[in-house]
């Protein structure tokens, strides 16, 4: 049915509300999952005094990076444990035009991702990575609202 699974991180204990889920699909298909991390590469705009030099950035990101790349071990290793095979990538760039493109080109049967649930002015400031990710792709997508994990 689904034999692979794409599951969007970025860091957040909100993000791994979808685990539960992933662990229950994934058994039930005999699903391969595949962990993904986008980080948006840093940019600061400097005025006057305050500056970074072009390789304090690349090192920011290359930190940012490389913060990612153990988190997704650490679930990965997670899942594993579980009786789960995963696989984790790290990629740079806008969150929502990775996932799409990565999903066209990695056939991703289905994409379980948290969603904050934003509505209103937050939404529309904020943007919806979810709702992006959502109307883009012809895959089937699970949608775990993150607000019962607040509670913890």
């Amino acid at each position: 049915m689904y034999k692979k699974i794409l599951v969007p991180l970025d860091g957040s204990l909100l993000a791994e509300c979808v685990i539960p889920h992933i662990k229950t699909i994934a058994k039930a298909a005999n699903s391969r999952v595949e962990l993904i991390s986008v980080a948006e590469p840093i940019e600061i705009p400097t005025r006057g005094k305050i500056a970074l030099s072009d390789d304090d950035l690349k090192q920011i990101n290359t930190d940012a990076q490389k913060d990612l790349h153990n988190y997704l071990t650490s679930i990965r290793n997670r899942l594993k444990r579980s009786g789960i095979e995963a696989r984790s990538v790290v990629l740079t760039g806008n969150p929502a035009e990775i996932l799409v493109d990565y999903v066209g080109s990695n056939d991703i049967d289905l994409i379980i991702m948290a969603t904050h649930g934003r509505s209103g002015i937050t939404k529309w400031f904020w943007g919806s990575i979810a709702e992006k990710v959502l109307r883009a792709v012809n895959v089937p997508v699970l949608l775990i609202k993150t607000s019962s994990c607040e509670k913890d």
